[in-house]
């Protein structure tokens, strides 16, 4: 059986365009072992949110860190039946960390870091499918002395007063006094 030269060529010029795609593939991940990369990690584990002040029970809460420490995915699921997930990264086009947040009634995407107390802010915008408005919109994580974290959502008004739109206070599932209570809000 003769070869063509024409089908040799293609042949060769395939093995060489594959080349470098099996070995990037074969390349081990790098991961993001930067410093900067671990900012967020105080927010990472399984949590009950409740309302401040020994407030209600709010939802539960997933935060993972996947992609060899390069993001950080949030799945929430809320007492009242809301619902809603993010990725958190640092962004190295930005230079800061960013959150897109997707939900059913809402959309956010907004930018930040650590502030000199170590708590994460994040500033950008908040979307409304439903009647298609937006608004300037910010959160803050803040990092307490018992394990917990107090999360604080604030959007800006017409006038551009920033007025609260969230605040919970996200305690550690396996740590939770109240877990019972948390339980019983899911019907567990």
């Amino acid at each position: 059986m003769m070869i063509s030269a024409r089908t040799l060529l293609a042949s060769a010029a395939l093995a060489f365009a594959m080349a470098p795609i099996a070995s990037a593939q074969q390349t081990p991940p790098q991961g993001c072992s930067d410093v900067m990369h671990d900012d967020f990690d105080f927010w990472v584990g399984e949590w009950n949110v409740y309302a401040p002040d020994s407030g209600p029970y709010q939802g539960q809460n997933s935060i993972t860190k996947t992609q060899g420490g390069c993001l950080i995915t949030e799945h929430w699921s809320g007492a009242s039946g809301s619902s809603g997930e993010s990725m958190n990264f640092h962004d190295p086009l930005m230079g800061a960390w960013r959150q897109v947040w997707v939900s059913p009634g809402n959309f956010i995407d907004y930018t930040g870091g650590l502030d000199a107390s170590g708590a994460m802010q994040l500033t950008g915008e908040i979307y409304y499918p439903g009647n298609g408005t937006r608004a300037p919109f910010r959160g803050v994580w803040t990092p307490q002395a018992d394990g917990s974290v107090r999360q604080h959502f604030e959007q800006a008004d017409a006038d551009g007063n920033w007025v609260d739109w969230f605040i919970g206070i996200y305690v550690r599932q396996d740590g939770d006094p109240r877990a019972a209570e948390a339980a019983a809000a899911r019907g567990e």
